[in-house]
């Protein structure tokens, strides 16, 4: 009898590299969200580099479109010639060398700084997932997979969380060099992490070289990027400029030679490939919307945390809330500030350089008079940056929420599809700027200020349809896409992050031109409404492509 018994079931453990690759990535995106957390209030401070606010716009915008643009190439390089550990270990130290180099306030090393945590970034991002991904390709782990994933990307959003208390805290305290250099200290301490841990990650390092490897990489850099390169530079010479900015100009047209690439592919396929590209291409074209609207929480709504939020909080919360960063002490005194009119647009001269003015700091501005406190005093308000915790926040807590939701309908034969969901995700990230318009008629911003539970309830919305489109969008591309494009392909979903990322600063520097905001905010909204009508009319002929090829 006790030769029929079956032997107990013996519990799959996950690979030890997780807990590597956890605390590498949790630390890499630490020093990332640090830095782009404090980067727009850090350009226009006066303390900082004392950019207009446009301007600040325009570079935080063309640094959220590079940054997603190298990506591409660095994959590439890292599964045809690197190897995916040195590829990251390369990637992170010219990270960290960016962040630090960050706390030395010099406009041509703000450049260098730029140039570095993008070309590191490209680096970086790609591949340390697919590294996670080929450790549990081993069959032993292929059923811990999924959960592995989901630990790895709550590892991110612990990062995202910490790391705004962190940069509160040093630049309150010490300065915006601290903050900065706090985000590169973070970033090495995940390379030393990762660096102890490589034994464990060895032998999910699979490079797969062919003899077309380098030729792949040579035509990337031949019919992609030297092109756009040469396009963007074009563009950045010519005097005058097209989009508003020589920044937007070369980015823009540096695009044209990628995107015509991109649309040869359609007519180099094979016949019956053509509709898996025509699908990829319409999703990437549709998606840009999202991440053009999505991105402003590093522009537009930074913006408003920082002027048009009511942030302050009682004498008596101050002392357990400074301590973990939470805090910024102001002081009702006039001094050196930037000039600004009753509409809070900051004066400029005719080379775009801010105005000073002697006077009392520009959050009292839009203070009703009967709240102003008296001359000299302080006041303690929550730090602006604290407000990029919120997103994170809500992604731990709503994960499980949608995801439970989807299992229900799929257990009743109702889940939506990736197209539908996507065109759900925009519709719901459009009603996220309906709730700030909401805020904006509610309030009289320029005489009071907003509660900062529209800002909060903000973020609520648009991370439900971010864990809509996001989590998802990569791996579609994966399903879809034809097997000896597929690296072209996720390329291309990066490509569509980028642009969208560049208008989205695009988009934010257009703040100052519309005394109502609210009209800013249904501008957003509207987009978000027409791309959801759009990959709605699309979504059967999507999910018939989706289900005949994934």
């Amino acid at each position: 009898m006790t030769d029929n018994l079956s032997p107990p079931e013996t519990k799959v453990p996950h690979p030890k590299g997780l807990k590597y690759l956890f605390l590498t990535e949790m630390w890499e995106r630490f020093g990332y969200y640090l830095m782009l957390g404090i980067f727009l209030l850090y350009l226009k401070d006066g303390k900082g580099m004392g950019f207009s606010p446009a301007k600040a716009s325009d570079i935080v915008g063309t640094y959220l479109g590079l940054v997603y643009l190298t990506p591409f190439l660095g994959g590439l390089i890292a599964d045809k010639l690197l190897g995916y550990r040195v590829s990251i270990i390369i990637g992170g130290i010219l990270m960290a060398a960016g962040y630090s180099l960050l706390a030395l306030p010099s406009e041509s090393i703000l450049w260098v700084s730029i140039l570095l945590i993008i070309v590191g970034n490209g680096f970086f991002k790609p591949n340390i997932s697919t590294l996670l991904g080929n450790l549990y390709s081993d069959e032993k782990y292929k059923s811990k997979k999924d959960s592995g994933y989901s630990i790895f990307y709550m590892g991110i959003n612990v990062g995202a969380f910490v790391c705004n208390f962190v940069a509160a805290y040093m630049r309150n305290n010490y300065g915006w060099g601290y903050a900065f250099l706090a985000a590169g200290i973070g970033m090495l301490v995940g390379l030393v992490i990762f660096l102890i841990g490589t034994r464990h990650i060895k032998e999910a390092d699979i490079i797969k070289k062919t003899s077309d490897s380098n030729s792949d990489i040579k035509k990337v850099l031949l019919y992609v990027f030297l092109p756009a390169i040469i396009f963007g530079g074009l563009a950045w010479i010519i005097p005058g400029n097209i989009f508003g900015s020589d920044s937007n100009d070369a980015f823009l047209f540096g695009c044209i030679p990628v995107i015509i690439f991109y649309a040869s592919l359609l007519f180099r396929s094979k016949l019956e490939e053509r509709a898996q590209i025509k699908a990829l291409l319409s999703i990437f074209l549709i998606m840009v919307v999202f991440w053009a609207v999505f991105k402003q929480n590093a522009t537009a709504l930074t913006t408003f945390a920082e002027s048009y939020t009511e942030r302050a909080i009682p004498q008596s919360d101050t002392t357990y809330l400074k301590p973990v960063g939470m805090v910024q002490i102001l002081k009702y005194e006039k001094d050196s500030v930037p000039m600004v009119d009753e509409k809070l647009r900051t004066a400029v001269d005719e080379h775009h350089n801010v105005i000073k003015a002697y006077d009392y700091p520009n959050y009292f501005i839009n203070q009703p008079k009967d709240k102003l406190p008296q001359e000299g005093e302080t006041v303690s308000l929550i730090s602006t940056e604290i407000f990029q915790s919120v997103n994170p926040f809500f992604i731990v807590l709503l994960t499980p929420l949608v995801l439970g939701l989807f299992s229900r309908l799929k257990i009743k034969g109702k889940e939506p599809s990736t197209p539908a969901k996507m065109g759900w995700g925009l519709l719901i990230t459009g009603l996220s700027s309906l709730v700030m318009a909401a805020s904006v008629l509610y309030t009289d911003i320029y005489t009071d200020k907003a509660s900062a539970l529209w800002l909060i309830g903000t973020y609520g919305v648009i991370t439900v349809g971010e864990l809509l489109i996001s989590p998802i969008g990569l791996s579609l591309v994966s399903k879809v896409s034809p097997k000896e494009i597929t690296s072209f392909m996720m390329g291309g979903w990066f490509l569509s992050t980028s642009i969208g990322n560049k208008l989205s600063g695009m988009v934010a520097g257009m703040w100052d031109m519309f005394d109502n905001k609210s009209y800013y905010f249904l501008m957003n909204f509207i987009a978000c409404v027409i791309a959801a009508i759009a990959i709605m009319f699309l979504v059967k002929w999507l999910k018939n492509i989706i289900n005949q090829h994934s």
